[in-house]
Parts: C-alpha cells; structure tokens; sequence
C-alpha cells in the first residue's frame, strides 16, 4: 500500500507557443498616410496658385520667430543690432515703419490692384466676345478679328483679307468696311479708363525705291492714325490714347510668309496699368533727360563768347 503511495503520478501539459494576434493597427496607420499625402498634395494645390507676392510674403511671415510673432514684435531679419533683445532700439523713433514692412504692403496693395485690372480687362474681353456674336455688323467680319490677352493687356488684332482690304493698296485711305469695324468699337474702349496703343503693321512688299523715299514704315504709321481717326469718330474719347507705332514688316503674324495678307494688320491694345506705367516712367525720363541736354546747351552757348570776339 505504501509503494502505490510513493509513486505520484504527474500530467504535464503543454501550452502552444503564444502568437501574436493582428488587429486593425495597419489600418490606421495606412489612413494616417493617406490622410498626409491628401494634405501635401492639397499644399502643393495650394502654393501652385498663389500669385508669386503672396508667397513672398508668405515666405517672409514664417521667417519670423514664434516668440516675437505671438507677441507681435519685430523680426529679428529686421533688426540693426546684431545682438537680439536689449529693449527698445535708441535710434529708431516710434513712427519709423521698416523698409521690408513696407515694401512687403506695397507689393500686397500693387497685386491687389494688378489682379483687379486682369479681371476688368478679362471682363471687357468678354463683352467683345459677345459683340462679335450679337452684333450684325462685327459678326460678318469675326474670321479678321482677333482677341487675346497679352503681356501689355488686351489686344485686338483687325487683319487683311486678300479679298477684302482693310486699306487702299499703298496707301492709308480706309476702306469702308474696315471704318464700321472701328466705330463699333470706339464707345466700347471707353468703358474702362485704361489707355490705348494703336500700331500699324504691313507685308514685306517694298514700294519701288524701298526705304529711301516713302516706305512701309511710314506707310504702317499712316494707317495706324487714320485707325485712331476712325475710332474718335466712332466715339473713343480723344486723352485715350497713349501710343502709335509704324512698325512696317518687322512682326510678321505668319512668320513663314511675310508676304501674307494677314500681316497687314492694325493691333489695338488696351494697356493694363503695368504697361502704361511703365511707358509713363519712360516719357518721363527720356524728358528730363532733353531738359537737361536743353539746360546744358543753352549754358555752354552762353559761356561762349559772340563770334568775332575772344575770351579774355
């Protein structure tokens, strides 16, 4: 009895190796990726159509520190001292505004003003557009018009036909059609206050003596003025105008064949303000300069002593 004592019997049970249970965490972790691709392609969105003065003020907010942002300070880019801190600068007066400051809501006041310009000019496109369609006396030549926007602003191109001139041939007689096309469109230059240039283009076909007498470049600018004649005449006020150009063949529209009919041509260009002030600043340079050159004459002749007499 006591040997079936001393023999114990023992179970030993094994347990199956433990495995590791997936859950739903690569989800998670897939939408989180996801989630950031949607964001930096919506910044990538974003930046591709902000004009270029927003990103550089943009630029120039994140450059600033957080601390001296959130307590509305100046940037450290914008300090004289090159030690920052130290409070308040002695040399500099309370009413000063920093020069990027400044440059930084010019270049804001100027977009501004520059994207409501393409949207006038945008805007007058359109009611061109549909006069072309509406009205019976421009839809009958809508193949010899051509409107599109440009680096100066908007421009109207009235081109030749072969069979159907807008001039006499050689000279800047207009013809009758080509007079109701310009009528028709004098009021409607109107509408916005932007000035207008006027240039006058022809084929490379040369008078008999070439440019040693009359030429297409005084040919393209005799044309170009009487297209301003018929547009005051059909109701475009007389101060639009800012410029008129002979250009004779130098820009041919069909490059392969510069003696096309459609390079004769009248191009009417409704400045944005951009252009025009630029050619404002270059009048007005190109004055101040004659004035000078005058002043600098007008000193020297009377420096200089009457004829027949010698300097003492």
């Amino acid at each position: 009895m006591s040997s079936l004592n001393n023999h114990r019997v023992v179970i030993r049970r094994k347990r199956a190796p433990h495995r590791p249970q997936h859950g739903g965490s690569w989800k998670i972790a897939y939408a989180d990726f996801i989630t950031a691709m949607m964001a930096f392609f919506l910044v990538m969105w974003l930046i591709a159509i902000v004009p270029k003065e927003e990103l550089r003020s943009l630029a120039e907010y994140f450059r600033m520190p957080l601390r001296v942002a959130l307590t509305g300070g100046p940037k450290y880019s914008a300090e004289t001292s090159a030690i920052p801190g130290g409070g308040r600068d002695p040399l500099r007066d309370d009413g000063d505004v920093r020069q990027s400051e400044g440059n930084r809501v010019q270049a804001q006041v100027q977009s501004d003003a520059e994207r409501r310009d393409r949207h006038a000019l945008e805007r007058l496109k359109g009611r061109l557009d549909a006069m072309l369609e509406e009205n019976p006396v421009l839809k009958n030549f809508r193949p010899q018009l051509l409107i599109d926007m440009t680096t100066e602003g908007l421009r109207i191109q009235i081109v030749d036909n072969q069979n159907r001139p807008m001039f006499a041939t050689g000279s800047a007689e207009v013809q009758p059609y080509m007079r109701d096309i310009l009528r028709e469109l004098g009021p409607v230059l109107n509408e916005l206050p932007n000035k207008v240039s006027i240039a006058g283009h022809t084929d490379a076909t040369q008078y008999a003596r070439g440019e040693r007498a009359y030429s297409n470049w005084e040919l393209s600018a005799d044309r170009a003025n009487a297209s301003r004649q018929e547009l005051v005449a059909g109701g475009m006020a007389e101060g639009k105008l800012m410029r008129i150009q002979g250009l004779s063949s130098s820009m041919s529209l069909v490059k392969d064949d510069p003696y096309a009919a459609v390079n004769r041509r009248i191009s009417l260009v409704v400045l944005n303000r951009r252009t025009q002030k630029q050619i404002e600043q270059e009048n007005a340079a190109a004055a101040d300069l004659n004035v000078r050159n005058a002043r600098e004459l007008s000193e020297s002749a009377a420096a200089r002593p009457p004829a027949g007499e010698t300097a003492r």
